[in-house]
């Protein structure tokens, strides 16, 4: 492992400022960053720790929904009475990623910024424009069973891999930060990743040293249903060919409201508006979740290992909306 320097923060404010430096990152329950430093596929000069920072409760909102501190552990996140009552899919999502160790380390705003399983992104003999910008994707003509079929570009087809994340874009969350300068933001979700376009690397809308503070949720939708449904290779601790994270509410036989976001299909925690607009206001039918599948898979593309994954993903949105509108 290369060496590097470390500091703990005392507050949010002096973690932010010491962030702003080339080649540092912040550490907090280190479940992917360390692995990626012992692979040398991060190489920091410094590490910033911040897990003795106050940013590890769940609070009410004047709203109706909850502000998530961002070292709330995965866990703990999971096992919340309102996030069980009032947030289903973010709690079964959140059961569905890694082990219960991995769980009780892993926290809140580090498992928004974890880095994709792509195999040549972890293997530092292989070209990989995300790891090594302009040295090219070797994924797009090896094995790339795992990867994107949406939202690709011709630099990077890699997926984002929380479980989490796809069940806090199906909810609207949005994320709080803070900024070296002290200035704070809040970003939707939606706006908070990067597509891989040209610059694979840069993966969020995070500025040096900002950091992550919160994650709040609106509301709940009233007498919504809600799902979490993951495709994967086996039962437990494997990333997700494709899953679904729906929040839909029904009046008589017809969709009232949906809410549907995806992974293993894109670079991100996809979501399109398009897609649910072919269900809402429209019967409760197989006719009508094929509509909606037609339209989340317009524009995909396999690159040969990973094709099944396109009707796989047809399957699993019918399914899903089957189960979401009780037919």
């Amino acid at each position: 492992m290369k060496l590097f320097d470390y500091a703990r923060a005392d507050s949010a404010e002096a973690a932010a400022r010491a962030g702003t430096g080339e080649g540092t990152r912040f550490i907090a329950g280190g479940t992917n960053l360390l692995d990626l430093m012992k692979l040398q596929v991060e190489t920091p000069d410094k590490l910033v720790d911040i897990t003795r920072l106050p940013l590890d409760g769940i609070e009410e909102r004047d709203d109706g929904g909850l502000t998530i501190g961002a070292l709330v552990p995965n866990s703990d996140l999971a096992a919340d009475f309102r996030v069980i009552e009032r947030y289903e899919v973010l709690s079964r999502a959140l059961l569905a990623g890694a082990s219960g160790q991995l769980r009780n380390k892993a926290t809140t705003g580090g498992n928004l910024l974890q880095r994709t399983r792509c195999y040549y992104f972890y293997d530092v003999a292989t070209p990989c424009n995300k790891r090594e910008p302009g040295s090219g994707c070797a994924a797009r003509e090896g094995h790339n069973r795992i990867l994107a079929v949406l939202g690709t570009s011709d630099k990077c087809i890699a997926t984002h891999p929380s479980d989490m994340a796809v069940a806090m874009r199906a909810l609207d969350a949005m994320v709080l930060t803070l900024k070296a300068d002290g200035d704070r933001r809040r970003i939707a979700l939606g706006d908070f990743y990067r597509l891989p376009g040209d610059t694979p690397e840069i993966e969020t809308v995070l500025e040096p040293g900002e950091l992550i503070t919160a994650v709040e949720l609106p509301a709940p939708v009233a007498g919504a249903r809600h799902l979490y449904r993951k495709v994967r290779d086996r039962a437990s601790y494997a990333f997700a060919l494709v899953s679904v994270a729906g929040v839909v509410a029904m009046e008589g036989d017809t969709v009232k409201s949906a809410a549907l976001a995806f992974g293993g299909l894109g670079p991100v925690p996809w979501r399109d508006p398009a897609v649910e607009a072919a269900i809402v206001g429209k019967p409760a039918t197989d006719a009508t979740f094929a509509a909606a599948a037609d339209v989340l898979l317009a524009d995909a593309r396999g690159f040969g290992a990973n094709d099944f994954k396109i009707p796989l993903a047809r399957r699993t949105l019918i399914a899903s909306l089957r189960e979401l509108t009780g037919k």
